[in-house]
């Protein structure tokens, strides 16, 4: 093998540089190969004299531009394949064909025919083994180069056509070192892939250390969740990061690229099984129907405009009282609409309160819609705490603006998206959620023509407030991670699956239900945190032996909130149609009692706000205890 140090300088040279450099090897090459075609024809080793000249000339006349034409010279040679190697054969097959066709077909005087044959033969040989020394030559300098700049040092799980498509697609990554493959198949254990040997992933520990692992990719888009979080569960031991590829269903057509890995999402975590939407309840509700989402903006409400987009409705009404929330999710729909080239469909925005009956009014009667689903709410803990009667009314009044509007002008449903902190609440955005609950319920009770129920769940990733991406935020700046009790347990479920179950609960509704998603097993907030930390590559902070990266902080519970949360207030539950949604059938308060409570609230005298509004709390929700952090 030539010296390392030539490589490297041919490797630093400008990119024009090398080309020439590769056209007079090629050059070279049509020489040599009528050298060596002379002699195979005549038994002997002769001088390139005047006789030969023409056959030399036609050579590197016909050789170079074919050469060129056919993109010989804009491929990377240390990267040579398959592909290039097809390009190869490709441009000689045209060269042999009109050299043979002049020396062979034709003949010139002086020259054997044969020769017309055998130099496009010799040179497709000597050509194709240029590029195979240069792939192993250059190719090995250059990943002995890129390896000892590495900031990560990688084993891929999954040695199958995901996990071969990312190694090829990362091999001339400058900041990454493929070391080789994790395979849980033991046919495939100690065998060599493109070069990569497959490691036993039972023997991670052993082989990360030895091989200072700094990150595991996950290349296993077809697991099943649980598999996924079993093989996770794996690697927490090795302390080095894990990266994923999504899901098959989530990977667009074609070559999978660096950029399709991403950190581990949360229910990558947590395992839990997703349930295939029944599409006919998706579709009953909302397609070729005019739908209209209030809090448009917001987490919930931005993600159920995307899955009602999907569903392709006649007219889609967004709704929401911040301008830049507004903004974003119409600009959202808009390029949406283009993407999936739903002309047909009408994006309209609405710029006001839910608790303005005129512009609420006047957005019924528009527009007319066929269903609402109502997300709009104040759902920040601490801030609806800190401004209790905003908080209220917002939460209260809205909702029975918008219900009592979709009953005067014939909505057929209306759906309340409610929280699981609506049951037995300590605080007051809790209380206010379970207060809208009882005016939807009362309304269904007093009228038959719109179709109004609730749909009730915990927490869903990735919206605003949420602990996964403060957690990862925190591990990133070094910690610490701030958990408000050891104790604290939370419900979980991606934004999408929400979305999905809201528009499908609605679907089954007959008049005031309370629907109840089924959000799997509670998760321990701090177990969460100690795992994001420990997949990241980090370890946690361990005070009695003052060892570990990221120290994991507990700072109090804050105010009003709970150590557990619950999705029932009842203990009887009646399934439903859909695995993943329950009927809850709970207390219901009268419409007179609930009026005249909320009209005391709205004519509260500034000096009387906090008195009136624990009063209209303390009536409506019995159940209602202040600061009980430390109870169920």
């Amino acid at each position: 093998m030539m010296p390392i140090s030539l490589s490297s300088s041919l490797l630093n040279l400008h990119r024009s540089t090398k080309r020439i450099i590769v056209i007079l090897v090629d050059a070279s090459l049509c020489v040599l190969a009528l050298w060596l075609a002379l002699y195979l024809r005549l038994g002997e080793f002769v001088y390139l004299d005047r006789q030969y000249i023409p056959a030399l000339a036609a050579s590197l006349i016909l050789a170079i531009p074919i050469f060129i034409v056919s993109g010989l010279y804009r491929a990377i040679f240390r990267y040579s394949g398959w592909s290039a190697l097809m390009n190869i054969a490709k441009g000689v097959l045209i060269y042999g064909v009109i050299y043979a066709s002049v020396f062979t077909g034709v003949g010139i005087e002086g020259i054997p025919r044969t020769i017309g044959i055998i130099q496009p033969v010799l040179l497709l040989l000597l050509v194709g083994a240029s590029r195979a020394v240069a792939y192993y030559w250059l190719g090995g300098a250059y990943k002995q180069r890129i390896g000892s700049f590495a900031r990560e040092r990688v084993l891929i799980y999954g040695a199958g056509s995901a996990g071969r498509q990312l190694a090829d697609a990362l091999s001339g990554n400058a900041e990454i070192k493929i070391l080789g493959f994790l395979d849980d198949d033991r046919r495939l254990i100690g065998r060599v892939l493109n070069g990569l040997t497959i490691y036993n992933p039972e023997k991670i520990l052993e082989k990360a250390t030895r091989l200072k692992v700094t990150h595991i990719y996950l290349a296993l888009p077809s697991a099943s969740r649980h598999r996924r979080q079993e093989i996770i569960e794996q690697m927490r031991r090795t302390q080095v990061a894990i990266r994923t590829l999504p899901s098959v269903s989530d990977i667009a057509q074609g070559k999978i690229t660096i950029n399709d890995l991403r950190e581990l999402d949360i229910d990558d975590l947590l395992g839990r099984e997703i349930v295939e939407p029944n599409y006919a309840l998706l579709r009953k509700n909302v397609h070729n129907k005019v739908v209209m989402v209030t809090g448009a903006g917001g987490s919930i409400g931005g993600e159920l405009c995307r899955q009602i987009h999907q569903l392709k409705p006649q007219k889609l009404i967004l709704f929401d009282h911040s301008e830049f929330a507004l903004y974003q999710i119409y600009e959202e729909m808009a390029a949406m609409k283009e993407r999936l080239m739903t002309s047909e469909l009408e994006i309209y925005s609405i710029l006001a309160s839910v608790r303005d009956k005129a512009a609420v009014d006047n957005a019924i009667r528009e527009h007319l819609p066929d269903t609402i689903y109502h997300a709009a709410a104040y759902k920040h803990v601490p801030l609806v705490e800190q401004n209790r009667r905003e908080g209220l009314l917002n939460n209260t009044i809205g909702t029975k603006t918008v219900a009592e509007s979709a009953i005067e002008f014939g909505v057929k449903n209306f759906v309340l998206v409610s929280t699981d902190k609506a049951v037995r609440p300590t605080n007051i955005m809790g209380a206010s959620k379970r207060i809208a609950e009882l005016i939807v319920q009362a309304l269904a009770d007093r009228q038959v023509g719109t179709r109004l129920s609730i749909v009730r769940f915990g927490n869903v990733l990735g919206s605003s407030g949420s602990v996964v991406p403060k957690f990862r935020e925190q591990i990133a700046k070094g910690g610490p991670v701030t958990v408000t009790h050891p104790d604290v347990t939370r419900f979980f479920m991606t934004i999408p699956e929400a979305a999905q179950l809201v528009i499908q609960a609605g679907t089954l509704a007959e008049g005031g239900d309370v629907f109840i998603l089924h959000m799997g097993e509670p998760v321990k907030i701090i177990d969460l945190a100690r795992t994001m930390i420990e997949l990241s590559g980090r370890t946690v902070f361990n005070e009695n032996e003052n060892t570990g990266d990221i120290e994991i902080s507990i700072t109090g519970l804050r105010e009003g909130e709970k150590l557990y949360e619950e999705l029932l207030i009842g203990d009887d539950p009646q399934p439903t149609d859909h695995p993943k949604i329950m009927k809850a059938k709970e207390r219901k308060v009268a419409w007179e009692t609930i009026t005249e409570m909320l009209d005391l609230v709205q004519q509260s005298a500034i000096g009387q706000y906090d008195r009136d509004v624990m009063h209209v709390i303390n009536t409506l929700v019995p159940e209602y205890v202040p600061d009980s952090g430390q109870r169920a």
